[in-house]
């Protein structure tokens, strides 16, 4: 199902700024039994993003009827919630008054091997680098043409991911999702302060971590640190977490804690 602006059709004007210039941002999450998982954490992003880019958000009200409506007919689903500037004049200035538009779409929650979750997967280091950028650093914005052309990278259906590094060569995240490295007890993800994407399964870890005992640091990453981890991990809101059990020439064994801080992201939805 697609809503724009709670009506169930699938087009916007070609005039949108949206497809224009990219002007606007978008979450992805997933209901379960008809409820939005990590609802508050997502629309408080979702808020600050557009609060960031001077977006108008919709009201929370807004968009929980148009979950609603999806949630009738798919109760299980992947629903992506994307909010434009609307249309405005030909050029890059923002329109003095923006109107916006929302819309929601749902679609099937992919089936992942299972093998993904009791074994690891199998990643790659990107030969692209991400361009530095601090004002946008970790807004989820419509403009992720880095993330497809690093996709475009490899087609060997045994990569699960690709693992992305700026032009510095500090690791930042992956195609598709957020890392995260275990030294010893201490859980460690690149800090997001020149580029990259501030999942909120990213979000959640950090704060679920200290009850494994696990304290957390947020810091730049070098590639060399990640290959002498004790375990490597990737996450978003749709696939949850997973282990990565080789890098080119490097593998890590067992499940350890990956499966722990699994659980408990499913434990803690709210």
């Amino acid at each position: 199902m697609i809503l724009v602006d709670g009506k169930r059709i699938d087009t916007v004007s070609a005039l949108d700024r949206g497809l224009a210039y990219g002007d606007g941002v978008f979450r992805t999450l997933v209901l379960r039994a008809g409820k939005a998982v990590a609802w508050p954490s997502h629309y408080a992003t979702l808020a600050a993003d557009c609060a960031w880019l001077h977006l108008p958000c919709p009201a929370e009200t807004s968009l929980h009827d148009d979950l609603a409506q999806i949630a009738a007919q798919a109760p299980d689903c992947v629903v992506k919630i994307t909010v434009t500037r609307g249309v405005g004049q030909r050029g890059y200035a923002m329109p003095a008054h923006s109107v916006g538009v929302r819309i929601v779409a749902s679609s099937a929650l992919p089936v992942y091997p299972q093998t993904y979750y009791d074994d690891g997967i199998v990643a790659r280091v990107c030969d692209f680098r991400l361009a530095r950028q601090p004002a946008l650093a970790g807004i989820k914005h419509l403009n992720r043409l880095e993330n497809v052309l690093a996709r475009s990278e490899w087609q060997d259906a045994d990569i699960t991911e690709g693992i992305l590094l700026d032009t510095q060569d500090q690791v930042i995240g992956g195609c598709m999702s957020n890392l995260f490295i275990r030294l010893g007890n201490t859980l460690l993800t690149p800090a997001l302060t020149h580029s990259g994407i501030a999942g909120v399964t990213r979000a959640r870890l950090l704060a679920l971590a200290p009850r494994l005992n696990l304290s957390v640091q947020v810091q730049a990453l070098a590639l060399p640190a990640l290959l002498a981890a004790d375990e490597v991990m990737m996450c978003n809101s749709v696939i949850g977490i997973w282990r990565v059990r080789q890098l080119g020439d490097t593998h890590w064994t067992g499940a350890q804690h990956t499966p722990t801080l699994r659980n408990l992201l499913e434990q803690n939805i709210d």
